[in-house]
């Protein structure tokens, strides 16, 4: 029997590996150390041992020791043991066969999810793939009709352009036809023979088709004739004013009994397309004070400029104008004297202090202000007397000459130095309103009163609800100006004439594109010719439009558009709806341009200067690429270097370098202006210098000519020279100029203020203006700011637009970025930062004007911080600035850079409305937002949101109600706009009432005779046409069309009245001279628009001195006095002195029967309105042969078969019916009727008007079947031509005056009325 130690492994081993059975095989080995003896082991060996030796087993042994007991606890422990361990072993079986089915289970479900979430891929993709490929049918099916609608207009305008051009062809072989008979009558005369085998005894084959507005109309000129001066802004023009009906009420439809519709038209539009070069303060929009004052006045130069200029300056910002004030002191005049005489030359106002003393160093600027005032421009002085001290004898010796030539007003004071500065207040104020401003004082003190009559007003007044920028408008008029500044015309004539040919050539054809280099002269070429063209072609139609810098409110494809579709409404004469949607209204700009062109009789020159400056120019002027309308030509200038590429295949009109004698003649004038003697080397060397291409441009040569002429005088010539020839472009020799003003100046101080305000006024988006740039640096003072724009102006960097400083080139604008910027972004962020912070100030000061407006939004899309641009755009005020000067485009692309699409932007106005809401208290802040309202329901309208545009002007009408009144014109206001949301949605029921609701509440306030009333009235008509009721319409506009004669009658266009007076008034300072016939000219234009302005007394005064000058230098026999005689004619006929007008036309046909051709247009002028005045006063034996004599000359002039021939045919036969000869007017009519017919086609409504006299002539004549079949002629072709023109416009050859229709002729008074006449 062993011992435990014999299964004690061997020495040396380390221990035995077990495998532990309880893991089934899966256990980890384990390694059993020597010293320990596992007991239970031993002993099973030892119970086999002993079973095995003994066959018997345990029965009857014996034990001689203790261990045979503990052997059997031990078996009975180990059996124990044993089945624990079985049932141990199969329940751990069972689990992990369990552990394994279910792994199988869900390795199955997992393969089975992974199977569908394959076929949903699948399925997804598929279902995207379609979903795109839908997506792209859909976007080809768009750009399909986009593309079908494109080209079915553009071969719309191409066939008519085909059939225009095709009938201009055959006028033009008819009017060859009509040269040939007419030779052939001659030659027939002269008693030669000549064999026609196809001649005919009647005129009838020989039909003469003459399209509307040919130049062979004959009877033009209006009632007041004028020379074409002056850019023949007063040429009167008039077109076919048609028949003078027998049942005609009114002749003429313009603003007076003797004016027609065209006459009133040529002189408005002449006005408004092309001004005029005048002085800057005439055009500037800042109000400039100038102030000359002693040290004894200096304390209340103090005060005014402390205490009462920020009042002034919130007047002016009130109306959009800036005010600034400048003040010199009196150290150091000498240095400053230029600089004094620009500012005064400049100045709105100049206000000169007084008191005992004046010292001799201001005796010469007062003599410039006071006594050499051409402009008559407004003076005021103040005088503090004091009691025992008199004034020495310079003041006193001043104050006479100035009360003696009385071109001043005067202030005496006796008191403290505070009243006398209130004094000067007042009267500054009454003189900027009145006389600068133009306002009346009653209408100003309502205001401020807070009269709700006079602020009702619309500002829509002229246009209705077309929104105007003034300012833009007037940056174009100094932008044509500044254009058209040059000391030399750089031989231009080679360029007129190309440009000449274009005008002439036959349409179709492309724009032309003028082409040239930078400062190459493109925009001076096209501001000459511009005027040339004005002065010898008064019927040409130009809209022009200079493009500024990039990223300028000029260079706005949406705004530039929008400007030149309102040009075409001006001259048009028509108000309709426009819309404001970029795209929409580059849709709607060939459609009013070809609505224009069917009316306008001569041709429409479109001229787009620096084209290429627009932003994305090619995309937003597609309409160039497209058929234009016959009579229409289109210029543009384009840098050769930025020309887009398709564009260089349109026909190229290319500026040249300047040649040796343009460079000489430009520096020769530059040099002479300062006195400045060039020697003959230096001029060769200036000539060898400006050979290359960058240097023989006329900026640079005008640029290089000022540097040599500002230095000459004080400095090196040949010094100066020498730099400029270091200079090979223009943006280097501005640097150069920029250096010597910077040496010129007189401290760092200076220096810095001239960096300052070159580089934030080339960060911001227009320009600053000088009362922006004193507030943004309070250390500059007037005097320095003067001086350092004084020298910048002159040297060509700086110039004025819009009451603005804005860089004069944009070689200019490059040199300050390149000399100041050069760091990069950095700076010009801070620059922008500070403007941020100036405007920012200004609305948290509740100071929302449009400079803020334009620069604030725009600061931050530039500076790309969106959450301060959404924060500004939904400051209401600013937004309603915008839309109300018609900035709609620029408002869009705000909100579109924030990423808000046009429902949620509504949402965020309509939110922030009701948060202003909550603050408001009191009547005028409800009124203020109920404007709000207002403003946000129309931009909604415009924006085609009509849904949501009702809820605020609905809201808006209720606060109307509630804080006025009811009836108050103002509610008037909002029941219009909201009507208007109703028009457009179709629901007209609704609109109806409101408009008829509106226009009761207009009647009520106004009279039934008010502009506004017209208003409503059109409105309505408008609604009635789009439902089909014609009628309804047509009598609706009749009545509207009468209101508004009478009011023009009373107080004319508001727009062309303006322009008209202040016209008058700069022509009144050029007649001040010598008796010559110029200034005879000029005062009889003075009187022609005095009379345009129905200022009938002053336009006699005029017209008088006009004809007496004539007589004087003339002779009483020459034709310019029977002009002179006849316009006075024509104001005594309006004044009803027919006896004095009929002995002046007399007077007149007596003169130019004498000295003019029988066929002469002056001639046939006074013959037709002296047989008008005739008929008017009853004389009809005298009237008579005069029409028979505009027959014939009418005959002579065209032929028998021309439409003018026709007009004077129907006006004999007006005259025969008042005469009761109806025989004789029948054969008149009948004539007439068949040459409208041939000319003009079945259908014109000169025919119409022609057949509707024919009805009224058989009708009296008892053959009513005839008469009735003449009319229902008449009413076709007046339907026909209503629903042609939308019933907004009268036909460009329809009569005038409105004809009695045959339901009035058919009423039992109908022959009584006609007796009576």
């Amino acid at each position: 029997m062993g011992t435990a130690s014999s299964l004690v492994s061997p020495a040396g081993a380390v221990g035995e590996v077990i495998e532990d059975t309880y893991g089934g095989g899966g256990g980890e080995a384990c390694e059993i150390p020597v010293e320990v003896k596992p007991k239970a082991r031993l002993l099973r060996g030892s119970l086999r041992r002993v079973g095995g030796s003994r066959p018997g087993g345990l029965i009857g042994a014996s034990f001689k020791s203790t261990a045979s007991v503990q052997e059997l606890e031990c078996v009975a422990e180990y059996e124990r043991l044993r089945k624990e361990y079985e049932i141990f072993r199969v329940s751990k079986n069972n689990e992990v066969a369990s552990m394994v089915k279910k792994e199988a289970k869900l390795d199955r479900e997992n393969k089975r999810l992974r199977a569908e979430l394959q076929a949903l891929q699948k399925t997804y993709q598929k279902i995207l793939r379609e979903k795109e490929s839908a997506l792209e049918a859909k976007y080809q099916a768009m750009e399909r009709a986009a593309t079908f609608e494109h080209d079915r207009d553009k071969v719309k305008r191409q066939f008519k352009i085909f059939r225009e051009t095709k009938e201009n062809e055959i006028q033009d072989l008819l009017r060859a036809k009509r040269e040939l008979e007419a030779k052939l009558q001659r030659l027939q005369a002269q008693g030669i023979q000549v064999f026609d085998p196809e001649e005919s005894d009647s005129d009838d084959n020989c039909t003469d088709v003459t399209a509307a507005g040919a130049p062979s109309e004959y009877w033009n000129g209006g009632v007041l004739g004028s020379e074409p001066s002056m850019g023949s802004m007063m040429q009167l023009q008039q077109s076919f004013r048609g028949p003078e009906f027998a049942h005609s009420s009114i002749d003429v439809e313009g603003p007076f009994a003797n004016i027609n519709r065209d006459d009133w038209d040529a002189a408005v539009a002449s006005l408004l397309q092309v001004t005029p070069l005048f002085s800057h303060s005439l055009w500037s929009n800042t109000v400039r004070c100038y102030i000359i004052s002693t040290d004894e006045t200096q304390p209340e130069v103090t005060i005014f400029i402390r205490n009462y200029s920020p009042k002034l300056q919130r007047v002016c910002e009130t109306m959009g104008y800036f005010f600034q004030v400048v003040n010199f002191s009196t150290e150091n005049e000498r240095p400053l004297q230029d600089v004094r005489k620009w500012e005064i030359e400049k100045s709105s106002l100049v206000i000169l202090l007084l008191h005992l003393t004046l010292p001799s160093c201001l005796l010469e600027d007062c003599e410039e202000a006071f006594l050499r005032n051409p402009e008559e421009k407004p003076r005021l002085i103040y005088h503090r007397r004091e009691d025992g001290k008199v004034s020495s004898v310079s003041v006193q010796q001043l104050i006479e000459q100035i009360s003696c030539m009385n071109k001043a007003k005067m202030i005496d004071h006796v008191g403290g130095k505070e009243e006398g500065a209130y004094e000067i207040y007042n009267c500054v104020e009454k003189i900027i309103k009145q006389d600068i401003l133009g306002c009346e004082m009653t209408d100003l003190e309502g205001k401020d009163l807070g009269n709700k009559e006079d602020s009702a007003a619309p500002e829509e007044e002229v246009f209705g609800d077309v929104l105007w920028d003034a300012h833009d408008e007037q940056e174009q008029m100094e932008a044509f100006q500044q254009a058209s500044n040059s000391t030399c015309e750089l031989g231009f004539e080679k360029y007129f004439e190309r440009l000449n040919d274009l005008v002439a050539a036959p349409a179709p054809i492309p724009p032309l594109l003028v082409s040239g280099g930078p400062g190459s002269g493109k925009s001076l070429l096209l501001s000459k010719w511009i005027q040339l063209q004005q002065k010898h072609s008064p019927n040409t139609l130009i809209l022009y439009h200079f493009v500024g810098r990039p990223m300028s409110t000029s260079s706005e494809s949406a705004l530039i558009i929008k400007r030149l579709t309102l040009k075409l409404m001006q001259h048009s004469w028509l108000v309709s709806p426009l819309t404001f949607d970029p795209a929409k209204l580059l849709e709607e700009f060939p459609h009013w341009l070809e609505k224009l062109s069917a009316r306008h009789q001569g041709s429409i020159i479109i001229i787009i200067d620096s084209i290429d400056q627009i932003q994305q120019a090619e995309k937003h002027m597609k309409w160039l690429i497209d058929p234009l309308p016959v009579n229409v030509r289109v210029i543009v200038s384009v840098n050769v270097e930025t020309c887009p590429q398709a564009w260089r295949l349109w026909p190229t009109l290319h500026l040249d370098p300047l040649n040796s004698k343009d460079v000489k003649s430009l520096i020769s004038a530059e040099c002479n202006s300062a006195n400045v003697k060039l020697t003959k080397e230096q001029e060769k060397k200036l000539e060898r210098h400006c050979r290359s291409a960058t240097t023989c441009n006329a900026l640079y040569v005008t640029l290089l000519g000022k540097t040599i002429a500002c230095v000459g005088n004080t400095g090196n010539i040949d010094e100066i020279l020498q730099q400029c020839c270091q200079c090979q472009d223009t943006v280097s020799l501005y640097r150069l100029v920029l250096r010597s003003i910077q040496e010129s100046l007189q401290s760092d101080k200076e220096k810095d203020l001239l960096r300052e305000i070159l580089c934030v006024i080339g960060v911001s988006h227009n320009g600053v203006s000088e009362s922006e740039l004193m507030e943004l640096y309070p250390e500059l003072t007037s005097a320095v700011l003067a001086s350092l724009l004084h020298s910048l102006h002159k040297m060509c960097l700086l110039t004025y637009g819009c009451g603005l400083l804005k860089f004069q080139h944009l070689q200019a604008w490059e040199m300050v970025k390149l000399e100041y910027m050069e760091a990069g972004e950095n700076v010009i962020s801070a620059y922008r930062q500070k403007l941020v912070e100036y405007f920012t100030m200004q609305l948290s000061q509740d100071r929302v004007t449009w400079r803020s407006a334009d620069e604030l939004p725009w600061l931050f899309q530039q500076q790309g911080d969106k959450q301060k641009l959404h924060k500004c755009l939904l400051n209401l005020f600013v937004s309603q600035n915008l839309y109300k000067r018609g900035h709609f485009a620029e408002l869009l692309s705000y909100w579109q850079l924030v990423g808000k699409d046009k429902s949620s932007m509504a949402a965020e106005y309509f939110d922030s409305l009701k948060e202003y809401e909550k603050s408001s208290e009191g009547e005028e802040s409800m009124i203020c937002l109920a404007d709000l309202y207002e403003t946000l329901g129309r931009f909604l309208k415009d924006l085609g949101l009509l849904s949501q545009a009702v809820a605020p002007l609905q809201r808006s009408l209720e606060i109307r109600e509630t804080a006025l009144d009811p009836d108050h014109p103002r509610v008037a206001q909002s029941l219009h706009q909201l009507a208007g949301v109703y028009v457009q949605w179709k629901k007209f029921g609704n609109a109806e009432q409101l408009y008829k609701q509106a226009l009761e509440i207009s009647e009520n306030a106004y009279g039934a005779e008010h502009p506004r009333v017209a208003r409503e009235l059109d409105a309505l008509a408008t609604l009635y046409q789009k439902q089909n009721k014609y009628e309804q319409a047509e009598q609706l506009r009749k009545k509207s069309f009468k209101i508004r004669q009478k009011a023009a009658r009373q107080k004319g266009s508001l727009c062309g009245f303006a322009l008209l007076r202040q016209r008058a008034l700069q022509l009144e300072e050029l007649t001040l001279g010598k008796d010559t016939s110029d200034n005879a000219r000029t005062l009889n234009e003075l009187g022609v628009l005095y009379y345009l302005q129905n200022n009938l007394e002053t336009a006699e005064l005029f017209l008088k001195r006009s004809l007496e000058m004539r007589e004087r230098v003339l002779g009483s026999d020459h034709p310019d006095c029977a002009q002179s005689l006849n316009n006075l004619a024509a104001l005594y006929n309006e004044k009803k002195h027919y006896d004095k007008a009929e002995e002046l036309y007399e007077k007149a046909l007596d003169i130019r029967r004498r000295a003019l051709a029988p066929d002469h247009p002056s001639l046939a002028y006074t013959v037709k309105h002296l047989a008008v005045l005739y008929k008017k006063m009853g004389k009809l034996d005298k009237a008579v042969p005069l029409y028979e004599l505009a027959v014939e000359i009418r005959q002579k002039s065209f032929g028998p078969k021309h439409p003018s021939v026709a007009t004077a045919l129907v006006n004999l036969a007006v005259l025969y019916c008042q005469m009761k000869k109806q025989i004789e007017a029948l054969p008149l009519y009948e004539r007439a009727l068949k040459i409208y017919e041939d000319s003009f086609g079945q259908m014109h409504p000169r025919v119409g008007e022609t057949l509707k006299n024919l009805a009224v002539l058989s009708y009296e004549r008892g053959d009513f079947e005839k008469a009735a079949e003449l009319y229902k002629r008449a009413m076709e072709i007046k339907e026909a031509e209503t629903l042609l023109i939308g019933g907004k416009a009268t036909s460009r050859h329809s009569s005038s005056g409105d004809t009695f229709s045959l339901k009035s002729a058919l009423s039992p008074n109908a022959l009584l009325e006609h007796g009576q006449r």
